[in-house]
């Protein structure tokens, strides 16, 4: 038996612990603890307010804000497993926190699920490409396709299937949460880093750096609304960083300009081309080891500061739009313990230029004797048997590696010049190619409505119908872009293209059918412009020859080989439906 209280203390102990108990009696209650609406605390009931979520009081929270509240998105995994076992879709909250784990239900469009990976700075070893073509045959709706993120999403899954993909997709070294919702989205990096002969750097271990942060730091999937991150190496092929809400440039810095000469970032800030907006140089400066942590700052900034009431106004762009980017870089810098230095940019060596269409075809790398292959995958998909038969070129005649590119296709590095001929005789094979005409090698397209519920178009059946007729109808001689995106979502940049295709709904007498405005002259780099609407909802029958006498009026009144960019940017958008007219 234990000691009494008089044997277990000595008399001063005891009179102390007598006279405690003696006023908790007296008391009504324990002392109060609250937090007030900036979420400090208080042990006054009057400034305390009720719980809230980074200041925002939960009465207020928009609804996404509210089932993340109630439950979060990465706490659903036994009921995954429940569904699944009794093949049942998502139900309530749970259609949102899916999403967390990379699965979407896209029904009416197409009653099954939808899984999006995460594929660190776009780079995918082989034995992962044949494992995703497996879960597109074995679960899957027998394609996958590949994003404007450089990244593969897989169609047609069933909840039963779900556990099985998933578990598949994590033996594969692969994953995929946080691919939606409001999560730092897949982390992409140059195309052709380590292997550019033009980069400044090779970007890709920062990206994989960022991307393992992220999964690893539970508070980074509480964010206000989705975000975006992408690394530029300075090389031939745009990675698209300019439309991110962070974009990391590679720059050299020469002698005579203040700072230590040597390879740096320059950070920009709040790219979202679906509200017209490219990121801008936020006059930062920073070594490449100080990237992650300024990411993860700012970030951090965006989780306790961003608009939780409101999801139209919930991006990066809108919290530096109110504070100004003086408060924002201020409010980064409390939470840094360096400080990352400023430089004008024009003090930096300027970027070199990309190439338009430098994702497609055969060129030199950064090794005598070694060479990449930019393959053409007609908007974005591919067929289980093609996935296998890339993985197995880059077995054979590569390094086990394959690249994704923001312009939906692949690129096989490290081939050598004497296996040149037999890898190109094997990628037609395939039923792909190495060349491409200039309308099919430059096409973009969103998943469209055939898997997308907010989509008004056929977007991806429509490119490569466009993409035929146009091939059939003219021959151009210099690169062009066409983004076909579904809704103003803009998935697929369509104010980026050097034409831009937004899917609308159009009457045509008494029926409505499927069509698309037009825009015109948008651009990414040095080419960077937002496209300007030039024709309102055209149905997709007439938007054909419509851009027909389009192209043609251009190889018509263009100057020497202009570019259609160059040709579209020197003349006004009057001017332009004007021509296009007659």
């Amino acid at each position: 038996m234990g000691a009494s209280m008089s044997e277990a203390f000595s008399p001063n102990q005891k009179q102390y612990l007598e006279g405690f108990f003696a006023g908790v009696n007296q008391r009504p209650g324990m002392p109060f603890l609250g937090q007030n609406a900036s979420g400090q605390f208080t042990g006054d009931p009057a400034v305390a307010t009720e719980e809230s979520v980074y200041g925002t009081p939960i009465d207020e929270l928009c609804q996404e804000e509210q089932i993340k509240h109630e439950r979060n998105g990465l706490d659903v995994w036994d009921t995954i497993v429940r569904d699944s076992e009794i093949d049942q879709f998502p139900q309530g909250g749970d259609l949102f926190r899916y999403k967390f784990f990379g699965l979407f239900h896209v029904k009416p469009a197409q009653d099954s699920l939808m899984l999006r990976c995460r594929i660190a700075g776009c780079a995918l070893k082989s034995h992962q490409l044949v494992g995703l073509a497996e879960i597109a045959e074995d679960w899957g709706g027998g394609y996958a396709d590949i994003t404007t993120r450089g990244n593969f999403q897989v169609r047609e899954i069933l909840p039963r299937d779900t556990i099985s993909t998933l578990i598949k997709l994590d033996e594969l070294g692969l994953t995929s949460k946080g691919a939606g919702a409001d999560n730092v989205r897949n982390v992409t990096a140059s195309p052709t880093s380590g292997f550019d002969p033009d980069e400044v750097l090779d970007v890709l271990p920062y990206a994989k750096a960022m991307h393992h942060y992220i999964l690893n730091n539970r508070d980074l999937y509480g964010l206000p609304r989705k975000f975006n991150i992408s690394f530029d190496s300075g090389g031939r092929v745009s990675v698209c960083a300019d439309t991110n809400d962070i974009a990391f440039y590679a720059v050299g810095v020469g002698e005579g300009q203040g700072v230590e000469p040597g390879i740096y970032f320059r950070v920009q800030l709040c790219g979202i081309t679906g509200h017209k907006q490219f990121a801008r140089d936020c006059g930062w400066l920073i070594k490449p080891s100080e990237a992650v942590p300024v990411a993860a700052a700012m970030i951090r900034v965006f989780i306790e500061h961003g608009d939780r009431t409101n999801r139209k106004k919930a991006r990066l762009k809108y919290l530096v739009d109110d504070w100004g980017v003086a408060k924002f870089l201020e409010k980064t810098q409390e939470k840094l313990a360096f400080a990352p230095q400023t430089l004008p940019l024009d003090a930096c060596q300027p970027r070199g230029r990309t190439l338009q269409h430098g994702h497609v075809g055969i060129y030199q790398t950064s090794e005598p004797g070694d060479n990449y292959i930019g393959v053409v995958v007609p908007v974005g998909r591919m067929l289980p048997e093609q996935m296998k038969a890339v993985a197995k070129l880059a077995e054979r005649y590569g390094r086990g590696e394959v690249r994704l590119t923001a312009w939906q296709n692949l690129i096989l590095p490290w081939v050598a010049d004497a296996d040149l001929e037999a890898v190109k005789a094997a990628i037609i094979a395939m039923g792909l190619h190495y060349q491409s005409t200039t309308i099919s090698g430059g096409l973009v397209a969103c998943t469209g409505n055939a898997g997308c519920k907010y989509a008004a178009s056929n977007t991806k059946g429509h490119a490569l119908q466009l993409a035929e007729y146009l091939e059939h109808e003219l021959e151009l001689d210099q690169p062009i872009n066409i983004h076909l995106t579904g809704c103003p979502h803009s998935c697929a940049q369509h104010y980026v293209g050097d034409i831009g295709l937004l899917g609308a709904k159009v009457k045509v007498g008494e029926e409505s059918v499927e069509g698309y405005a037009v825009v015109l002259g948008g651009g990414v780099d040095e080419r960077q412009a937002i496209a300007h609407e030039i024709f309102p909802g055209t149905a997709f029958e007439d938007l054909k020859p419509l851009l027909r006498r389009v192209l043609l009026t251009y190889l018509e009144k263009r100057e020497g080989k202009e570019t259609f960019w160059q040709f579209s940017r020197r003349h006004s958008a009057e001017a332009l439906k004007a021509l296009f007219a007659a």
